[in-house]
């Protein structure tokens, strides 16, 4: 395209996105609370997965409390995306261990923030980019337990942050040994024999459904490492 035939064409493009500069106030004041909130959570775990309800899922809400309450015993607070389901019980074992419970919230499906969240720790977000910020740089071990695509949208970001170096590398545990197994396999069946990514890459995973195993693992971590935030 030439001249004002261009122009013609790219009006539409412009209308569309004449408010773009300035919606980067929106964005800022979303990081500012962010921040400033998340600065006072002090060391930290987050804790993923479904907002459902079903009964095939009701083992691993136990075991997400029982994992939830062990994390918190060793000094960690926990952080979730603040909806129901495995958020919800891992908020409830945060304060039934009487420790520091966040909720991460963002407003999907009129839902509202389960109600084992702190007050103080309630945070609701509308950009999906900025919550996840807050999720990488302020935990320092990420729990993931059987979910959809939010759930693995969150692994694989850290993992991707992590082997990129992007980010300093911290403990991914995968909760639910027969929910990930396929996926799993495919990864190092498929991705991993096509050297799409190495062998070090796949140990970036540790899989394990003993809430003992998981919370020593996160303590002796922290421990060598002392980092509280991860970039």
């Amino acid at each position: 395209m030439e001249g004002h035939y261009a122009d013609e064409a790219m009006k539409p493009h412009k209308v569309a996105h004449t408010l773009d500069s300035w919606r980067i106030f929106r964005i800022m004041a979303e990081f500012v609370d962010g921040f400033e909130t998340m600065t006072t959570l002090g060391p930290s775990v987050a804790i993923f997965g479904s907002t459902n309800a079903k009964p095939l899922d009701r083992k691993y809400y136990d075991l997400t409390e029982k994992i939830s309450e062990k994390i918190v015993h060793k000094g960690f607070g926990i952080i979730t995306g603040g909806g129901p389901g495995i958020m919800e019980c891992a908020n409830r074992g945060a304060q039934k261990a009487k420790g520091r419970s966040c909720g991460l919230c963002i407003n999907l499906f009129k839902e509202p923030p389960n109600p084992f969240i702190d007050k103080h720790f309630e945070l609701n977000f509308r950009y999906f980019f900025v919550r996840k910020v807050m999720f990488v740089r302020y935990a320092q071990a990420f729990v993931v337990l059987p979910g959809g695509f939010g759930t693995l949208d969150e692994l694989f970001e850290a993992l991707t942050l992590i082997q990129t170096k992007k980010i300093k590398p911290f403990p991914v545990y995968m909760v639910g040994k027969d929910y990930w197994k396929g996926l799993l396999d495919w990864i190092k069946g498929t991705v991993l024999a096509c050297g799409n990514i190495k062998p070090a890459d796949f140990d970036l995973i540790r899989l394990s459904d003993d809430p003992d195993e998981i919370a020593d693992g996160i303590e002796k971590h922290y421990r060598q490492t002392k980092s509280l935030e991860n970039f």
